[in-house]
């Protein structure tokens, strides 16, 4: 399975620790890494994750951001199609960065997108499940009985 993170994910262990949904957010981001370190699931990495963790003016989060996409086996790079794809995504509301996201988690042929904005989750409507870190978690790790 091959999942594409969103920036706010990987940030949110930096976020207010003391509201219970970025805990909960922050707990799935833990055990997606620790997933992707045991190989049960592939993250992918994009010019796009690059770019937008460089302008991070905290260097504690840029070197933590840095750290969590060394992880990545795939690493999507931009090109047209991502950019073409941005602009039709931008045309349905949504944001310019999110959109290049989006574009490049779809181009990249990821089968997951997570993303802790919920506004950006409602608007998508593409190829990819678009979700909340912690539904995520819930869902991979769902047993049936």
């Amino acid at each position: 399975m091959r999942v594409y993170i969103d920036t706010s994910v990987f940030n949110r262990p930096f976020d207010d620790q003391t509201q219970p949904r970025i805990i909960l957010e922050t707990q799935a981001l833990r055990t997606i890494l620790q997933l992707a370190e045991n190989g049960d699931l592939e993250i992918v990495g994009s010019s796009i994750l690059d770019y937008e963790n460089s302008r991070n003016t905290n260097p504690i989060r840029q070197s933590w951001v840095n750290r969590c996409l060394q992880l990545a086996k795939t690493h999507q790079p931009l090109q047209k199609e991502i950019i073409q794809r941005a602009k039709m995504l931008e045309q349905e509301g949504v944001k310019q960065v999110d959109a290049l996201h989006l574009a490049s988690a779809e181009i990249a042929q990821g089968d997951i997108f997570l993303a802790c904005d919920d506004r950006l989750l409602r608007r998508y409507q593409g190829p990819l499940k678009a979700m909340n870190p912690v539904n995520f978690v819930l869902e991979l790790t769902e047993v049936t009985e």
